[in-house]
């Protein structure tokens, strides 16, 4: 295969297609890994539009001996979307959704639509797709089947390959092809083509009817009894529908391409079957054991009772939580200290009849000695069990430093009779390897996830890689096992697949390949004809760490590259809308993959570990990959891995620019506290001009600023010389001391709210000061103007601490990226003599809606405090204040009043985020952003309901794009208030 290529090739090639053809370097190195250990640069990247797309370039790809890598979401563990080759990825374009069939329970997609999004469509038919991966909210349907997947319903619904209905697609000498049921004389007819196709059944036809060849396969493929079977191609699938021609009933190939991950055809349409969903009513029974063995013992007597689910979870993921606040209750459920606890979901048309199912499980591991504590989770609460396992989870892949646990062989299966012995036997080969053996299963499929812990940029670390692999494959073996149970052979498990299945069944799955692929060009390297399985990994040995002089503080993470290096591909940054949360906006609205997380954290790591410049931070390509970052946080707490690409891209400006200079507009938004500051000393006069047609044409044009955009007017009076007038407030009661945060977007543009957050304090009984401090610095980080920032936090922790000894103070902020920045980036941001202040501080200061709802829930405020006059309320949530805070503060607060009607609205980010939806060139993707939820959902209130949004942000963005009037939770609550 040569895989070289010219750029004026390429170009050629590009006037050939309607989709996109992408050679820049940027794209080359974002698509260079996936969610494994691997990383190949492909020559160029492709986003097809149609089936068309996909047959010019098949047929390109042979006549310029190149290879194709299919793709979509890339989170892909074993390497299967990694390749030195063009890789096509389908999810751009190619997601479209046909007409369901009702009567046949069946739809035509396109393989780059996701699993939830199809699932979202379905459901209000009364079906679905039942494979769930724990990727589900971004996997697509190509990439399910082409990896086979499965996950924690299979026990009940079976592997993706059970609902391949027919397919569509390209050849791999570019003819099209349809595979779907046929009859025995349909196959036969097949058999006659003198096309590829026809040599493709030929040659399968001359396999299954050999009756040495079907005992050979069979002797060596893993045993029947393993649930989840799904190393190398599916030969064993294929055999079981040998009788099924032979008695008139139908053949069907897409068994073969599930799971061949994209080395044999290139997939353009599935058509899947879909199913009822599942009953409506679940419950948990956690069963607890003294030892994993034990826990083992108990799967075959729990899977006689037909579970939903059966997940293991055992004492170290749940110490991982030990410490955890969110899932201190839920771990209640937990007694004493179990070794190992079994998950078994029961679900049905009634609860009762759950309950029961629940009762017999107990009493009958009662009567055989199986477990020693029992307990029933039921409702909202099963929700935060299994995200309690996740969470350890999360925890666990979270190891600070170069050795991570590394997914090598965490996909083995067995029967669940063999489950205890093979954990036993597994536990002691870890040892041997001074491995601590970690227990993570889908226990009632037989599925083992387990990990090592091992730094593969030392010789050290990928030397153990092989061995503990080899000796995984060898263990599998001895009991009749699959190598991979759900998450496919790619090149991680390929190496070892002739150990698993014998010399023989290798050989036939090479003839597979030879057959339907003679020029290697679908997806090399993967399943057959490996590459070693230390080759090509993301970092070479003994690759050190270069480290940098930043301004922020990343010492705990081990610096800023090994913040990036955090990012372990799995692709979370790709979520839709329709499965909540904030991350990641931009991606959301353009569908890109340089739009996401996962691309700017493995650009960061690429360019800064391989630097070409004295100042590798002075990067064209990191300028164009952070360009589309809004900094909403979300990565913050919806990144398994917690990438804070906020304060990436804050400290990649800063080191950007410091030398060459910040641009005029990012010194002027920096600056806005001091432009706002001259600006009210002449109001009447700046607000004349900032509105006024003409003049406001040209600060935008000198500021690049969107023309569509108002600009915000200035108050005539600051709320710090408001409160100058008034007298120092000594409250009713003085439940507590509040000394408020003025940020500077409350001094100068939302004084109202200032006043009203101030008197409503106030008025609930609190001692509400306001003393002399500086800015927030908010803008200044926004755009990397950190020495500016970090001068501003620093005063500002000096004066606060000096309150610090007093229990009964509390500081309170109503802007959250604002008040927020003194519990997230000021403790990184300060220097060193600071840093403790700045720590003890953060856990003093406070959002208004955090500190009034933990005042309300300590019963020091109540609803005899407020009218009764009913409001109907819409709540979005500012983005910091989601990844930082919650919005469930905000729901309790405005709920206190006894006729208020609250609803947090399920939106993602507003788009506006602080200074980015004003800039000329961000305006589009700004619009787009909001149009995905929130302006949808805004155009839809009734007349009565009032919008809520804490950020100025948020509401200028709603005021701009719709014309509507947003409103801070404090100026709704103060208006509740009792008048006296």
């Amino acid at each position: 295969m040569v895989n070289t290529i010219s750029n004026s090739i390429l170009e050629e090639l590009s006037q050939q297609l309607e989709g996109d053809v992408l050679y820049d370097q940027l794209s080359k190195v974002i698509y260079s890994t996936d969610a494994s250990i691997y990383r190949e640069e492909p020559l160029a990247v492709i986003y097809p539009k149609s089936h068309e797309d996909i047959v010019r370039l098949v047929r390109f790809t042979n006549e310029h001996q190149l290879s194709l890598i299919p793709r979509s979401a890339g989170t892909s563990l074993s390497g299967q979307c990694v390749g030195n080759g063009i890789v096509v990825d389908v999810s751009r374009y190619m997601n479209h959704m046909g007409e369901f069939d009702k009567e046949g329970s069946c739809i035509t997609v396109g393989p780059g639509l996701i699993r939830d999004e199809l699932n979202d469509f379905l459901h209000a038919k009364g079906y679905f797709f039942a494979p769930i991966t724990s990727t589900a909210n971004r996997a697509t349907i190509g990439g399910m089947i082409g990896n086979n997947s499965c996950g924690t319903n299979s026990i009940v619904y079976g592997d993706t390959r059970k609902y391949v209905q027919s397919l569509k697609g390209v050849l791999s000498d570019g003819s099209s092809i349809e595979i779907k049921n046929l009859s025995a004389h349909e196959f036969e007819e097949k058999c006659q083509l003198t096309n590829l196709e026809g040599e493709i059944y030929r040659h399968l036809k001359q396999m299954l009817q050999d009756e040495a060849q079907v005992e050979a396969i069979l002797s060596a493929f893993p045993k029947k009894e393993v649930h989840r079977r799904n190393t190398g191609y599916a030969l064993d699938a294929l055999l079981d529908m040998v009788p099924m021609i032979d008695n008139g009933l139908p053949f069907n190939l897409g068994k073969l391409i599930a799971g061949s991950e994209g080395t044999l055809l290139f997939i353009t349409e599935a058509t899947v079957r879909v199913v009822p969903l599942p009953p409506k009513e679940n419950l948990v029974v956690i069963v607890q054991f003294e030892t994993i063995g034990d826990a083992m013992r108990g799967v075959v007597p729990v899977m006689q009772h037909k579970p939903f689910a059966c997940e293991l979870m055992d004492k170290v993921i749940l110490d991982c939580t030990r410490d955890n606040l969110k899932y201190s209750k839920i771990r209640s459920h937990f007694k004493g200290d179990p070794a190992g606890s079994l998950m078994v979901e029961f679900r049905a048309d009634e609860l009762e009849t759950a309950h029961e199912q629940a009762k017999g499980l107990i009493q009958s591991l009662k009567d055989e000695g199986h477990g020693y504590e029992y307990s029933v989770v039921e409702g909202d609460e099963t929700k935060q069990l299994w995200g309690l396992r996740s969470a350890g989870l999360g925890l666990l892949a979270n190891i600070p430093g170069d050795a991570k646990a590394v997914a090598c062989i965490e996909d083995t299966a067995v029967a669940i009779e063999h489950l205890a012995d093979y954990m036993d036997d597994f536990a002691e080969m870890m040892a041997g390897y001074g491995q601590q053996a970690i227990y993570y299963a889908h226990a009632g499929a037989g599925e083992i996830h387990l990990r090592p812990i091992l730094n593969l940029k030392e010789a050290e670390g990928q030397d153990l890689l092989y061995k503990i692999s080899k000796a995984s494959a060898e263990l599998v073996k001895k009991y009749g096992g699959s190598l991979s149970g759900e998450h496919g052979d790619g090149r991680v498990r390929a190496p070892f697949i002739p150990l698993v299945v014998g010399e023989d069944n290798y050989e036939r799955f090479v003839a597979i390949k030879q057959t339907w692929d003679p020029n290697n060009i679908f997806n090399p390297n993967k399943i057959v004809h490996p590459k070693k399985i230390d080759e090509d990994l993301r970092y070479l040995p003994g690759q050190s760490t270069p480290k940098f002089d930043t301004l922020f503080d990343f010492s705990e993470v081990g610096g800023i590259l090994r913040l990036a290096e955090k990012c372990n591909g799995s692709g979370d940054c790709r979520k839709l809308p329709l499965s909540g949360g904030t991350m990641c906006p931009s991606y959301q609205a353009t569908r890109q993959e340089k739009d996401t997380t996962r691309a700017r954290a493995n650009a960061l790591r690429t360019f800064l570990s391989e630097p070409v410049k004295e100042n590798p931070f002075d990067n064209e390509e990191l300028k164009e990959v952070l360009d589309l970052c809004l900094s909403c946080k979300g990565c913050t707490s919806e990144c398994p891995s917690n990438v804070d690409m906020t304060t990436l891209k804050s400290e990649w400006q800063y080191q950007y620019y410091k030398d060459k200079g910040f641009p005029l507009r990012s010194r002027l938004f920096a600056n806005i506290d001091t432009l706002n500051r001259w600006g009210s000393k002449f109001s009447r006069l700046s607000n004349f001009v900032l509105q006024q047609k003409m003049t406001a044409s040209l600060i935008k044009k000198v500021m690049k600023v969107a023309p569509e955009r108002s600009l915000p007017p200035i108050a005539k009076e600051s709320f710090f010389n408001w409160t100058k007038k008034r007298h120092l407030s000594t409250g009713i009661t003085q439940i507590k001391r509040v000394l408020i945060f003025c940020d500077e977007f409350t001094n100068y543009n939302d004084v109202e709210i200032g006043k009203k957050a101030f008197l409503l304090l106030e008025n609930l009984g609190y001692a509400v000061e306001l003393i002399q401090h500086d800015e927030s610095g908010r803008a200044a980080m926004s755009k990397g103007v950190l020495e500016k920032a970090r001068k501003h936090a620093e005063r500002n922790v000096a004066i606060f601490s000096s309150y610090l000894d007093d229990d009964n103070v509390v500081v309170v902020g109503v802007e959250p990226s604002a008040i927020l920045s003194f519990r997230d980036e000021y403790p990184k941001l300060v220097r060193e003599k600071w840093r403790n202040e700045a720590k003890s501080l953060a856990k003093k200061v406070f959002l208004m809606e955090e500190f009034l709802a933990s005042e309300a829930r300590a019963f020091k405020i109540h609803e005899d405090l407020f009218d009764d006059t009913q409001r109907s309320i819409i709540v979005h949530g500012h983005c910091h204040q989601k990844s930082l805070s919650n919005m469930e503060d905000v729901f309790t607060l405005l709920s206190l009043p006894k006729n208020h009607q609250v609803k947090l609205l399920k939106t993602g980010c507003c788009g506006m985020a602080g200074s980015f939806g004003y800039e000329k060139e961000h305006y589009e993707v700004s619009q787009q952003i909001a149009e995905l939820q929130l302006f949808p959902l805004l155009r839809s209130k009734k007349k009565e309901e009032i919008v809520v949004a804490s950020g100025t942000s948020c509401r200028h963005q709603i005021k701009d794009g719709l014309s509507l009037q947003a409103y801070h939770a404090v100026e709704v609550l103060y208006e509740a208030l009792k008048k006296s």
